[in-house]
């Protein structure tokens, strides 16, 4: 049963008239567009085929056999709705009371309870800067980690680094021909990035390069100390800087599992695919024909022996099964390696994984900045560190600036400015649908009074503030009926929502839910805050709104930390 007591009464009001389970009537019941429609509604429609009947005559059937309760007040159709209206004072009394019992663990459940969810996501190239195309792989994985977390699943954070491949070879061969220990000691990530773009450079007119970078990566295969040498010294810089970075955004791995770590499985895999009639030779190489599928040719291995991308994420796909066992399969992946993922599904269902149907390929757009060109080869990137930093530069400077400023002591200034620089950051990186590009606008993403972090968390600041103003403790007997006017309403309707956002993002994998869930919550409150003065009045009615008031703080701060965002007290 769900946790809240009037959808339960729906559903035990409704289950001796209809043919369904209480589990499929609870999934059915919504909340209508309008609150003077009612506060939970009944769609009739999917039952008009069983039951020979209009949505709307169904309906009303309904409406003349369901009777009300001291929790359902009122029972109406509208056309194939049927609609319920609750008991004003009862709602808000079983709102705040839950959010005042459950505290920091308002909004989840155990619906995950002893099943594990594999989330890869960041994934970067070593060698090559952490920058703003990782972003959002990042905050998307990240959120999806946090949400699943939330619903009692063991999540496990995979960061399937890029660590294997031909650009191996041609790093260490720029590395052998051009590069400086010293620079690279002192320079790091700037070097290596130097000698891959100054490789491609001389391959153009050089075409020999690329042979002789072939040979130094079949070297690395091979297990040639000279090349796996230069070859961990590379990855050791990378993750060094690589994690300073993930540190800023509060990002958490479980696995550094990359690509190389399935190279002893590889033959295994070809060898298995092989004599199972799945794999197949051509020309050379080895690949998996998925023509009647629709898909041109997965490629496992090269006509020169070399393994790629392919062969790597079906060894790691078994691995995490077993070592895992998983119940869902997450890869957090940019929409261009779609096919690259069909593929991969195609050819586990081949094998014969009923399991691959818990794989999903979670995609999204692309960050742009106004006139911006992205490419690594050319060295034309913005990286994620400076990004971040230059964010929290940014806050500081409209935070001194702004009527808030006196709110933050000095020596918390600096906290603050990076609570909210980065958590503007994060905040527009899922405030859209993931398939969507993002458009980075600093004006925008930093907008106090916007669409934005910085007013979700202002709203938090504004709460905390006036909790602290009224110096007095919340006390959780306060009388209900002063709570039930209707600005006050939309605000406890949106407290009530929080538990089936969170259910609803994980279903569909879409953590901007929670972000415009925030945004209406923000909006409910300050309008409230517009209309209601809190401190001040009657004792009754002080007490009454500084329990809601204290609700809405906490329920903010729940829905931060699920995008991975903090919830400063003063701004």
């Amino acid at each position: 049963m769900a946790q809240n007591i009037f959808v339960n009464a729906i559903v035990k009001a409704l289950t001796p008239h209809l043919d369904l389970s209480g589990t499929e009537i609870e999934g059915m019941i919504a909340t209508p567009p309008d609150p003077k429609m009612g506060d939970y509604s009944f769609p009739c429609f999917t039952l008009a085929k069983a039951m020979r009947m209009s949505p709307k005559d169904i309906a009303a059937d309904l409406a003349a056999k369901v009777d009300t309760t001291d929790l359902l007040e009122q029972i109406q159709t509208a056309g194939p709705y049927l609609n319920f209206f609750v008991s004003k004072a009862r709602f808000v009394q079983e709102v705040l009371r839950n959010i005042r019992s459950q505290g920091d663990r308002y909004g989840q459940s155990d619906i995950g309870q002893g099943k594990t969810v594999c989330i890869d996501f960041s994934s970067p190239n070593i060698a090559k800067h952490l920058a703003v195309h990782h972003l959002q792989s990042t905050m998307i994985g990240n959120g999806l980690y946090k949400i699943y977390s939330a619903l009692g699943y063991k999540c496990v954070g995979i960061n399937h680094l890029g660590d294997w491949g031909t650009q191996f070879g041609q790093l260490i061969l720029a590395y052998k021909k051009w590069g400086a220990a010293d620079k690279l000691e002192t320079d790091g990530i700037t070097h290596l990035n130097q000698l891959y773009v100054r490789f491609h450079a001389e391959a153009e007119g050089n075409p020999e390069l690329e042979q002789e970078a072939r040979e130094w990566f079949r070297r690395l295969e091979d297990g040639d100390p000279k090349a796996r040498d230069l070859w961990q010294r590379f990855k050791d810089i990378s993750l060094e800087e690589f994690n300073r970075a993930y540190e800023m955004l509060g990002v958490h791995f479980d696995s550094f599992a990359g690509e190389s770590f399935y190279c002893d499985m590889l033959n295994d895999v070809i060898e298995r695919l092989e004599t199972a009639g799945i794999a197949t030779e051509s020309e050379g190489a080895v690949v998996v024909d998925l023509e009647e599928y629709g898909m041109p040719a997965c490629l496992l291995r090269k006509s020169d022996g070399a393994t790629l991308y392919a062969t790597r994420d079906i060894a790691a796909a078994e691995y995490r099964k077993k070592t895992y066992n998983f119940a869902k399969m997450i890869y957090v992946v940019g929409g261009e390696q779609r096919l690259a993922f069909r593929q991969l599904f195609k050819v586990l269902e081949l094998m014969g994984y009923e399991w691959v149907k818990d794989c999903t390929h979670v995609d999204f757009g692309m960050v742009r900045f106004k006139d911006r060109k992205m490419s690594t080869r050319k060295g034309d990137v913005i990286l994620l560190e400076d990004l971040l930093k230059r964010a929290v530069e940014l806050a500081k400077s409209i935070m001194q600036e702004g009527e808030m400023e006196h709110e933050v002591p000095p020596d918390q200034m600096d906290e603050v400015a990076a609570a909210v620089g980065i958590g503007a950051v994060i905040f527009a990186e899922l405030a859209s649908k993931r398939v969507k590009d993002v458009a980075f606008d600093w004006a925008e993403i930093l907008n106090f009074k916007g669409d934005t972090g910085p007013y979700v968390q202002y709203t938090h600041a504004r709460s905390s503030s006036i909790l602290r103003k009224a110096q007095q403790d919340v006390v959780d007997d306060v009388d209900v009926d002063l709570l039930t006017d209707e600005t006050t309403m939309a605000v406890v309707k949106q407290l009530e929502r929080l538990p089936a956002v969170i259910r609803d993002a994980a279903e569909v994998y879409e953590p901007y839910f929670i972000c415009n869930y925030l945004l209406d919550l923000c909006g409910a409150t300050n309008t409230l805050l517009h209309k209601h003065r809190i401190l001040k009045n009657e004792p009754p009615l002080t007490n009454a709104r500084l329990l809601l008031i204290d609700c809405v703080r906490q329920v903010i701060r729940n829905g931060l930390w699920v995008l991975g965002i903090k919830a400063p007290e003063r701004m």
